[in-house]
């Protein structure tokens, strides 16, 4: 509110010093274009300052808006398309263009195991998140962890998320979808159980195998894949969000 008063006072400064030389210049014979000059000048100045305070409260709204966080790894970070194209970043467009205010925070990196994200969970916590989204698992079978080791890992990621009041979508993985075998995915709905998550879909639910959809390895997505997983997301968070 304080920054809002500051604001106005601006605004209503900056009209005045506009409206006085406007009356003086034209009350005086012949003065008219110097007195246009000026307020001429002045109203450019006056605009750069009115675009400022515009571009700092508006910095300010989106730093208070509720905060969507994606955790993942290459699918998430975006692997393979411009910044812009990774499905956070898609999500965030398709969020704004509904008129639903929040703010989409992309915490996927690539290569990252359940172990390494784990380890920036203080960083994801303390942006109190009102949804939590956690796609994870792949880079732990490359690494031959095991399935209950990647597990127990998860669950010390999605418990404190869910014991903060976020509500926490975890992205399953199938044999169809991300390979691997049957006891490897089952963890996935057996924890979201437990925890209390939401189990959703494979980000890969729809893509895998699909050259149309995917880069030339075969594997990540290219941007009309992301975009489908924005979409699917989108249409998943829609019954939570606030108007």
């Amino acid at each position: 509110m304080r920054r809002l008063d500051r604001t106005m006072h601006v605004l209503r400064r900056g009209l005045v010093l506009l409206h006085k030389p406007l009356l003086r210049g034209f009350s005086r014979r012949g003065a008219w274009q110097g007195s246009l000059q000026r307020l001429l000048s002045r109203g450019f100045v006056f605009l750069g300052v009115v675009l400022c305070l515009g571009s700092a409260v508006a910095a300010e709204n989106d730093a208070q808006a509720p905060v969507i966080l994606a955790v993942g790894e290459s699918t998430t970070a975006g692997f393979g398309v411009a910044r812009d194209a990774s499905w956070p970043a898609q999500l965030q467009a398709l969020l704004d263009d509904a008129g639903h205010h929040y703010r989409v925070v992309n915490h996927g990196r690539s290569g990252s195991t359940t172990t390494m994200a784990l380890s920036r969970l203080g960083e994801g916590l303390a942006l109190q998140p009102a949804y939590v989204i956690i796609a994870l698992g792949g880079n732990d079978r490359s690494m031959r962890m095991s399935a209950e080791a990647t597990k127990e890992t998860l669950r010390r990621m999605v418990a404190p998320y869910v014991q903060s009041g976020a509500q926490v979508f975890l992205a399953d993985r199938t044999p169809n979808t991300d390979g691997g075998d049957a006891g490897q995915g089952l963890l996935y709905a057996e924890l979201a159980r437990e925890t209390g998550a939401t189990l959703i879909p494979s980000l890969r639910e729809g893509l895998a195998g699909d050259p149309a959809l995917l880069l030339s390895d075969m594997s990540h997505p290219n941007a009309d894949g992301y975009t489908i997983i924005a979409e699917r997301m989108f249409t998943l968070l829609q019954p939570y969000l606030e108007p």
